[in-house]
């Protein structure tokens, strides 16, 4: 396992959060909840490991969330006040979804693949060298 720690926050600066735990993948996801959800053509997350690899620092009250109603595990946790994706825990898989671009300055890891990728929206960005996958890599 890849140990990764860093910081985040939301645009607004009212919500903050560190992670520190194992690498679990580092996906653009390509499914069209993500791209509803961001309103971009993928979304970039990092599943983090343990679920406890999370702590707020700061606006934790702010979290607003919203749960796809026939979806098992998605759902959309932001800042209330500026709309931000923040971190969300998947307690099925005792992790953590963190949204890449929510991170402060640089990552210590790169994207690895891009899911869902018979999913995507024509008008989204090639594949560039990254490997692409129909659903989750094995």
């Amino acid at each position: 396992m890849t140990q990764i720690k860093f910081s985040g926050s939301c645009l607004c600066g009212s919500v903050k959060y560190d992670i520190e735990g194992d690498l679990k993948r580092f996906s653009h996801c390509h499914c069209q909840r993500c791209r509803k959800a961001t309103g971009t053509g993928h979304a970039s997350n990092i599943l983090v490991s343990p679920q406890s690899s999370l702590n707020w620092t700061g606006g934790e009250s702010l979290l607003a969330r919203y749960k796809v109603p026939e979806a098992n595990r998605f759902y959309n946790c932001f800042c209330s006040k500026c709309g931000s994706p923040m971190p969300r825990e998947i307690s099925q898989l005792d992790a953590v979804l963190v949204p890449a671009g929510s991170a402060d300055g640089e990552l210590p890891v790169l994207p690895q693949h891009r899911i869902f990728w018979d999913s995507r929206a024509l008008w989204s960005c090639p594949a560039g060298n990254l490997p692409v996958f129909s659903e989750y890599p094995e």
